[in-house]
């Protein structure tokens, strides 16, 4: 390298160049180069000015602009992130990729296992009676015509017909003296009432029938026998599997009359709609009597035929209901004859409106007996 290039190098604090090729190793460590004389400074720092003034710019303009280079202003002001900071950026970001990962497993599980729809619930069964109710009915109607019937001629048939219904061992003749004869003609079983602790109380409406007191004069007839209505209350058991009678019953009364019903209305009538149907009801009884209703009845109605014996009087009364449409119904009151005897009967009757080529009519389609 000449003298002068290392030179410059030197002025420009610039790094010396190194030969790319690699030294030999017998060469000897190189001269320590000698410091650049003052002459040659001096033509250095002429040329710089000289080529700065022939560029239009004073030495104090290239040392600013020198010292703009090497020093840029920074618009903005780095500022070191706090700790917590980072932590809740990372607490996200490792959120956010659960979150994704969970998204992808789910959806590419779907692919291959899609979900099946929830099985449906089986449907709401009622839950009936826990006690055995139709059992305790049968046992009790069963045991109190049993109870009820006696004959001081045969005494050992009643103790035989209330052992099957009652505990092993238990005395037989339920408070019986032997003595006197009566029958029952029926029973019916009512209500049981739970006690619990499996034990229950069955009411039994039974109908007896009484023989007559015999006539203290030998002469005379003995009094008629008598048919009466009494109640009977049998206490029960289930135990084992079966209903067993578990202590003396008791005889009630039954009741007289029924309770009184309030808030009855009367149904408006159709004047003009009831004499019109007069005829058409009359006529349906009349066969409705001799079997032979179908006749008369509207297409696709079927009415049941009477007993025989029935004879038709007349009609009481005929009112049909307010109403609109070509299905009406109406109250008929009709009094029958049965062998001497005259009876009154109330129905409900339904009519319908049957149109033909001809004309229009109207036919009974049904008919129930009884008032609404």
């Amino acid at each position: 390298m000449s003298a002068l290039k290392t030179v410059v190098w030197k002025v420009l604090n610039l790094p010396e160049p190194r030969s790319k090729e690699a030294p030999s190793p017998q060469a000897e460590p190189p001269q320590q180069q000698t410091a650049p004389s003052a002459g040659a400074a001096q033509w250095v720092a002429a040329g710089k000015r000289v080529k700065a003034e022939h560029n239009g710019h004073t030495s104090t303009q290239v040392a600013t602009e020198a010292k703009q280079t090497r020093t840029p202003a920074t618009p903005w002001v780095l500022q070191e992130e706090k700790t917590g900071t980072r932590a809740l950026v990372a607490t996200g970001r490792i959120v956010l990729w659960v979150v994704v990962g969970l998204a992808v497993i789910t959806g590419v599980r779907s692919w291959f296992w899609p979900s099946q729809p929830a099985p449906a619930l089986p449907p709401a069964v009622k839950q009936g009676p826990t006690y055995p109710v139709q059992d305790a009915q049968l046992v009790a109607a069963r045991f109190a015509y049993s109870y009820l019937t006696w004959d001081e001629a045969d005494p050992d048939q009643r103790a035989k017909a209330l052992a099957r219904d009652m505990p092993k061992g238990t005395d037989t003749t339920a408070g019986w003296n032997l003595k006197g004869q009566q029958t029952v003609l029926l029973a019916q079983p009512g209500a049981v009432t739970e006690l619990g602790d499996k034990r229950a109380r069955v009411h039994v409406t039974v109908l007896v029938n009484v023989p007559g007191e015999p006539a203290k004069d030998k002469k005379k007839d003995p009094a008629p026998a008598q048919r009466k209505w009494m109640g009977l209350e049998v206490p029960v058991l289930n135990t084992a599997g079966r209903i067993v009678v578990t202590g003396q019953p008791g005889i009630v009364g039954v009741p007289a009359s029924g309770p009184t019903i309030t808030g009855q209305s009367a149904v408006d009538g159709d004047v003009e709609l009831s004499a019109q149907t007069q005829s058409t009801v009359e006529m349906f009884f009349t066969e409705y009597a001799k079997g032979e209703a179908d006749s008369v009845t509207a297409p696709g109605a079927s009415v049941p035929p009477l007993p025989d014996g029935m004879t038709l009087q007349g009609i009481q009364s005929w009112n049909v209901d307010q109403g609109k449409g070509s299905d009406r119904t109406g109250t008929a009151v009709v009094r029958w004859q049965i062998g001497a005897a005259e009876l009154e009967q109330t129905y409900r009757v339904e009519l319908t409106r049957v149109a033909s080529a001809a004309a229009e009519r109207w036919q009974v389609a049904e008919v129930h007996g009884g008032t609404v």
